[in-house]
């Protein structure tokens, strides 16, 4: 080991140390019950990061509720919240007095640049008033031709493969294909530009991306998640050095995938600029952006580096999400063929009806006239959210409203809990997902059918911007896209279900929720190969609906 690589070791722990006494010294949150930490350096880290995506935070939610103390390394005390009231309190009524955790940051940093996912307070709500002119409702529905498209190419895909084969089935994995077709969506909705990507496997951008998650946040040791909780005690300058230029092979997929993306996204950007010059701008998200960034009023405008890190953060955000939910939703279909056929009749008799109107396309009111598409969806989203946490730190001394009285302790009874400045929190988005008081008992089962009932759902407080699940966050920092995104998987879902019949593999027997940042699915024993998802998938017959 180096003199300088000690010397940073030895920096960062003094830093460590002198901020934990500092926090000892001021108010406390050892009262609040929760395990007890596997060791002074790990802490309770190694079962959030290197079991299954949650697998630790329902077991501790079903134990001690929905406020939980956990240990990080050197015994420091963080939460980990699904509290409805509290986590509607950080995520609206004092949004930007909960920022993101600095190691966090930089995680987004290295991966999407500084974008609006790295944006806090004021740059944040500047990079947000650009971008949302880009998601509103008409502008999004305007993309289901171009997103029925890409569905369609998809489909025809796989028909190859299934034709070339030697039996009425394939075997398809759905990750690899999901990924590449929701590119090519996004590519084209966002930039009007055509990655090709469902055509050439070899593409550039499309093997960036791929599995870039799983490669640089999947599986850590020990070792790197001691480093992570050090992190956060760096300074942002020198943090930032490390992320750049500190020899890891965890770090060297995603800066090539920032190396590719930039390229691209500069590419782009010149042509939008000329094209504006010329009065050809279009109404792509980055066209309007470029045009946004013209503008006289510096509040709208971005600077270069802000500019091509929304694209990378756009790609990023707009096709592994989208990519992902859809994997775990033709899981679950797989898993419950009575659902799968369902959804199927459902699709097929809105089908007749468009026809007998003498249409070819599905329109946003017929999506909305599908309740069971609406339904599984909610389902999927709410079961399967695939950013499932969330990390966020109190600028300020703060106290979180509680719907649930915590039992401290000493025994002692609190219906809201002081927090003392930079204090670490988990949003549990999963947590909240799966709670029982709004859900119902049967929370931890997947029933699209409780979103058909009156008393299914219940409605605590408001935190979601979508069916109040918090599968898009909310609040200030709520996903701008979640209406692209639910518009563009209700077009793919409708296509693939229409056309095929999916059933389980025995690898997909043994799926597992992988955490990378993200939930991808991974295969047991097969975690090192990344997001896999190997479905049988054979043609659909035509009979008539029942």
């Amino acid at each position: 080991m180096s003199d300088i690589t000690i010397s940073l070791a030895s920096l960062a722990i003094l830093l460590v140390v002198y901020r934990l006494y500092k926090r000892w010294r001021r108010i406390s949150i050892a009262h609040v019950p929760g395990p007890e930490p596997v060791s002074f350096l790990l802490g309770n880290l190694g079962e959030i990061y290197q079991c299954q995506a949650m697998e630790a935070e329902f077991k501790w939610q079903q134990i001690y509720g929905d406020v939980v103390r956990f240990k990080a390394s050197f015994g420091e005390d963080r939460l980990l919240v699904s509290d409805p009231k509290a986590l509607q309190y950080i995520y609206q009524t004092a949004g930007y007095r909960f920022h993101k955790q600095p190691e966090r940051r930089e995680m987004t940093r290295l991966i999407s640049g500084r974008g609006i996912l790295w944006a806090d307070g004021a740059i944040h709500r500047r990079h947000r008033k650009v971008m949302l002119p880009g998601f509103g409702g008409p502008e999004v529905k305007a993309f289901i031709p171009l997103f029925s498209a890409i569905a369609s190419q998809l489909t025809e895909k796989w028909k190859e493969i299934i034709s070339d084969g030697s039996g009425e089935s394939a075997v398809i994995d759905v990750p690899h294909w999901a990924s590449r077709a929701t590119m090519d969506a996004i590519g084209e909705a966002a930039f009007d530009y055509r990655f090709g990507v469902i055509d050439h496997e070899g593409n550039a951008l499309g093997k960036a991306y791929f599995n870039l998650f799983a490669d640089t946040f999947g599986t850590p040791s020990k070792a790197q998640i001691i480093a992570t909780s050090i992190m956060g005690h760096i300074p942002t300058q020198i943090l930032e050095w490390l992320g750049d230029y500190l020899p890891s092979p965890k770090l060297h997929h995603a800066r090539h995938t920032a190396e590719v993306a930039t390229n691209v996204a500069k590419s782009l950007v010149d042509s939008k600029f000329k094209a504006l010059l010329q009065g050809q701008g279009k109404r792509d998200i980055m066209s309007l952006l470029v045009k946004a960034n013209v503008s006289e009023k510096e509040t709208a405008r971005l600077n270069e580096e802000e500019l091509l890190a929304q694209m990378r953060t756009i790609i990023l955000a707009g096709h592994e999400t989208t990519a992902n939910c859809l994997s775990w939703t033709l899981l679950e279909l797989s898993r419950h063929p009575e659902m799968q056929k369902h959804l199927r009749n459902e699709i097929r008799t809105m089908e007749k009806n468009i026809q007998a109107r003498e249409d070819t396309e599905f329109s946003p009111r017929d999506y909305e006239a599908m309740p069971y598409l609406s339904a599984v969806l909610k389902e999927s989203l709410r079961y399967h959210p695939v950013a499932f946490n969330s990390f966020r730190q109190a600028a300020d001394d703060d106290v979180l409203p509680l719907s649930t009285p915590i039992i401290t302790v000493s025994g002692e009874v609190i219906t809201e809990l002081p927090i003392p400045k930079g204090t670490k929190i988990v949003t549990s988005i999963g947590g909240y997902n799966r709670n029982q008081d709004i859900f119902g008992q049967d929370a931890h089962i997947f029933n699209p059918e409780r979103w058909l009932r009156p008393d299914g759902v219940k409605k605590m407080v408001s935190i979601g911007v979508y069916s109040n699940l918090l599968s898009f966050a909310g609040g200030v920092r709520s996903c701008i896209g979640w209406k692209f995104a639910l518009l563009e998987m209700q077009t793919f879902l409708v296509r693939l279900i229409n056309d095929f019949e999916f059933s389980l593999t025995p690898e997909a027997h043994k799926v597992r929720r992988e955490p990378c940042l993200v939930m991808i699915p991974t295969v047991e024993g097969q975690v090192e190969r990344g997001a896999q998802l190997p479905l049988e998938v054979r043609i659909a017959h035509r009979e008539e609906v029942e």
